[in-house]
């Protein structure tokens, strides 16, 4: 059997996963009541890049191999702070509220898309989960990476010579940005391949891992590149 005949599979528009925030209330029309939801723009992205979009709110962490069987590709979206006791630290001040479904469903499938092979995108607290699952650190706050509350910022990322990432974006370019928290210790097996001015960790990625698997400390689905989307589409077409 081919790839192309595997059930649920298609060589046209590979099936995206894409995790979602998980919210005590949210408000549409006359409604107002806990949601699980996602910024339009990741799915516009997925779309954009030749892919197709699947939400995936937390769930049991023990069904994550299960679900990522049954994907293409995953991308681990933004959102939230992740619990610091998941890296075995004190909680700063500035660190937001955790959500411990969001963390330990993300973390699972992080580590059932690593164990089976499936391509992997991690963007913001996406490149933050994806460390942390790896043995990583976080640094709890970072001043200069948020602006206006509510309003992406923009700041040049130069890659690392040689990486993954470097051969997609060969030449330093600006991005939309909005974070306060990045990467300290990296994980087992995990490369910094992308840098801000001041130094802060802007791109991961995992050489030795069983497929494609970068992070971004970005938001690349707040700007018109599209190159690190259409390389995991590309990656999860097999």
């Amino acid at each position: 059997m081919t790839y192309e005949e595997q059930p649920g599979r298609s060589a046209s528009r590979p099936l995206i996963g894409v995790t979602t925030y998980l919210e005590p209330e949210a408000r549409w029309g006359a409604w107002e009541m806990p949601a699980a939801l996602l910024p339009a723009q990741y799915p516009r992205l997925v779309q954009r890049a030749g892919g197709l979009a699947a939400m995936l709110p937390p769930d049991e962490p023990g069904h994550a191999a299960a679900t990522v069987a049954r994907l293409d590709g995953l991308v681990l979206a933004g959102g939230g702070d992740v619990d610091p006791a998941r890296y075995g630290a004190e909680r700063h001040p500035r660190t937001g509220t955790p959500v411990p479904e969001r963390d330990a469903w993300e973390l699972a499938l992080a580590e059932a898309a690593l164990e089976a092979g499936v391509p992997l995108l991690g963007v913001c607290r996406g490149m933050q989960v994806l460390n942390v699952a790896l043995g990583g650190t976080l640094t709890q706050h970072i001043d200069g990476h948020v602006g206006t509350p509510g309003v992406f910022g923009s700041h040049p990322v130069k890659p690392v010579p040689g990486t993954m990432y470097a051969a997609l974006v060969p030449k330093e370019t600006p991005v939309p940005t909005y974070h306060h928290q990045c990467v300290e210790r990296l994980g087992a097996g995990v490369i910094a391949s992308a840098h801000a001015e001041d130094g802060t960790v802007e791109a991961v990625e995992v050489p030795d891992a069983r497929a494609w698997t970068l992070a971004v400390q970005w938001h690349p689905e707040m700007g018109e590149d599209d190159r690190v989307m259409r390389a995991l589409v590309e990656a999860a077409r097999g």
